[in-house]
């Protein structure tokens, strides 16, 4: 599978009274399948704008965001709103750094409500069979067989993230966005978190962008990049053994 991130020379501005504020300064990278790039720098620098553009959440003033895929290569700056949400829905998976379960679904039903999200018609009994049985591979991927009917109060923090990780997935995306996976969790579950991302990355072989302040887990990323006011700079190139 061909997955592959390019962003070039994205510019994104916000109003600021009679002049506009420049959230992302002509921001480079580009990002394989199966290969994980790390965003560090400081709070307010752009990091999350980064990934709400990359997303299709917000729309920058200028340059491209080419998500290539076996289907062919799509311009996500340019999409309009509908086909922004379907290919979010389709082909991008988002990891907030809050879980933002559903109170009243369980594990298991949190991650089937992603593929019946937006459907209108009769889903037959196999499509629901099917739907549920990758959901509990997924659940038993990240480590939570036995939870899939446990809602989210009856769950740890590490626990809610895994689930969150696992619903990211249920698409087979092939552009994974995760910001600060970690920042909820103490430093070995943290570390549980980072292995299990890298792990899934690998497999699943989506193109992957995470934020992360903590610089201990930078050992396990392909390439760091570090933000301050909006410009994007490679911190080094990290080869994998």
């Amino acid at each position: 599978m061909t997955n592959t991130l390019t962003v070039a020379d994205l510019t994104l501005t916000f109003p600021d009274g009679a002049d506009r504020i420049t959230a992302l300064n002509r921001v480079n990278l580009r990002v394989r399948g199966g290969e994980i790039a790390a965003i560090t720098g400081p709070s307010g620098s752009g990091k999350s704008t980064l990934l709400a553009a990359v997303s299709t959440l917000l729309r920058p003033d200028s340059g491209r965001i080419e998500l290539e895929t076996d289907s062919g290569t799509a311009d996500l700056s340019t999409l309009s709103r509908r086909d922004a949400a379907t290919l979010r829905r389709d082909a991008i998976g988002i990891v907030f750094q809050q879980s933002n379960l559903i109170p009243a679904l369980t594990a298991l039903e949190q991650l089937e409500a992603m593929v019946h999200l937006g459907q209108t018609w009769f889903v037959s009994p196999a499509r629901r069979r099917e739907v549920r049985s990758r959901a509990r591979d997924l659940l038993d991927a990240v480590g939570l067989t036995g939870h899939e009917n446990k809602r989210p109060a009856q769950l740890s923090g590490g626990q809610r993230q895994r689930v969150n990780i696992a619903r990211a997935l249920m698409n087979d995306p092939s552009l994974l966005v995760i910001d600060e996976p970690t920042s909820a969790l103490d430093q070995e579950r943290g570390a549980a978190i980072i292995d299990l991302i890298v792990g899934i990355v690998r497999e699943h072989h989506a193109a992957t962008l995470l934020v992360t302040h903590d610089r201990a887990h930078l050992q396990h990323m392909d390439s760091v990049y570090r933000m301050v006011d909006g410009v994007l700079t490679p911190e080094n190139a990290v080869v994998p053994a």
